[in-house]
Parts: structure tokens; C-alpha cells; sequence
């Protein structure tokens, strides 16, 4: 079986992270969940790394959490699993230590938009879209995306569910960047390669510095 995940090299100081489920449109199991915080626990000591970038396989960046896993919420090895795993990967995103790119190749919607927000830049390719379509259903993760773009636009997103599309995102400041898709490789690594121009101590001094003016509670999943 192909990895759910897959970790590049450690190159310069930059590794990338590339959710591998192209035919389930990247969604987060509990097994790509689990398989990203044990990847980042390890590079957050890893002396050499400096900057993590996250992207997805194929067209699509990432469609949220597997929905068919919240069918199956009667098997024990699901239900017992399932939100203990949400939470860690939740706090494992928001608290790693160096700073997160995401490279969004596609959609990133629910929990992909989700990841997309908890990273501390975000590259998008022109066919990069951002929705929250969950709210018709379920509980929206709010937290990360108000403390980025402030409560008028978060409200907005999270209520309505309406889908952004790339060049929407970078007016209102979600995105750093929008290229093509074939240069959306090449544009991650530029801004990483800004980012490792400091000192590694450096970059976590100031990534401390922003998860304290972050206005995101802590707790579980639902409560962020």
C-alpha cells in the first residue's frame, strides 16, 4: 500500500508533507491524522529542520476529515479512536514549534481549510478554494481562522459556508500568494527559503511569540 503520507528529505533546512490519499481527495482519517502529528512531533526535534511544508497528492489539497468514519461511530476501534485523535492532531498542528507553509495545490475545504489556517503561510494555486460547507451539519472549527483574518471575515466564512476562490483569498489577506499550479512548488520553496534565513533559535523564539498572541482556546477540538 502506498504511505498516507509522504516526507521528503530534510533539504536546507525545509521538509515537505504531502497527504497521499488522491482518491479519497486527501481526507483526514484517523490514520493520516495520527501519521501527521507523529511526523511533526519528530521534526519539531530534529535540529536540522527549520520550516515544514504541507501540500496534497492530485487536485485536491485536502476535503476534510473522512466522513465515513463518523458512519461507522458504532465500531469500538472507530469511536474510541476518532475524537482523541482529532484533538491531538488539532494541538500538534497549532502548537509545532517552527513554522508551517501549506502549499495549497486544490481545494481545502472543512478540516482542509482547517489545516490550510493553521499553518503561518499559505501559498494557493489558482484552482485553491476555501469553504467551510460543514456548518450545514456539523461544528466548525472557528478559532485559528478569526485569529487570522479577524472576526468579520471568520464569522462570515464559518456561518455562511461560502466557498472562496483563490484570488478571493488573497484580497482578503488568507493567502500570501497565488500562482499557478505548476509553479506552486517552486513558490512554497521561495518562501521558505526566506523563512530559513534565520537562525533556527530565532524562528522559535518568534513562533512562540505568535502562539501566545493567538486567541485560541484550549481544549478539544470542538471547543477551538
Amino acid at each position: 500500500m502506498e504511505p498516507l503520507l509522504l516526507t521528503s528529505p530534510v533539504e536546507e533546512g525545509v521538509v515537505t508533507l504531502t497527504l497521499n490519499r488522491p482518491e479519497k481527495r486527501n481526507a483526514l482519517s484517523i490514520a493520516l491524522r495520527d501519521e501527521i502529528s507523529d511526523a511533526l512531533d519528530r521534526l519539531a526535534g530534529d535540529e536540522h529542520v527549520k520550516v515544514v511544508i504541507i501540500t496534497g497528492a492530485g487536485d485536491v489539497f485536502c476535503a476534510g476529515f473522512d466522513l465515513g468514519e463518523f458512519q461507522r461511530m458504532d465500531d469500538p476501534e472507530i469511536g474510541e479512536r476518532l475524537w482523541p485523535s482529532s484533538d491531538r492532531y488539532h494541538r500538534t498542528c497549532l502548537e509545532f514549534p517552527l513554522p508551517l507553509i501549506a502549499a495549497v495545490n486544490g481545494p481545502a475545504l472543512a478540516g482542509g481549510f482547517d489545516l490550510a489556517v493553521m499553518c503561518d503561510i499559505r501559498i494557493a494555486s489558482e484552482e485553491a478554494a476555501f469553504a467551510h460547507p460543514e456548518i450545514s451539519f456539523g461544528d466548525v472549527v472557528y478559532g485559528p481562522l478569526h485569529d487570522l483574518v479577524g472576526g468579520a471575515v471568520a464569522r462570515e466564512l464559518c456561518l455562511t459556508g461560502r466557498r472562496v476562490d483563490a484570488h478571493d483569498a488573497f484580497a482578503m489577506h488568507l493567502v500570501a500568494s497565488v500562482v499557478k499550479k505548476s509553479d506552486l512548488s517552486t513558490e512554497a520553496m521561495r518562501y521558505a527559503s526566506m523563512v530559513t534565513q534565520a537562525p533556527r533559535d530565532i524562528l522559535l523564539r518568534t513562533k512562540a511569540k505568535m502562539k501566545r498572541r493567538a486567541s485560541i482556546t484550549e481544549g478539544g477540538t470542538l471547543d477551538l
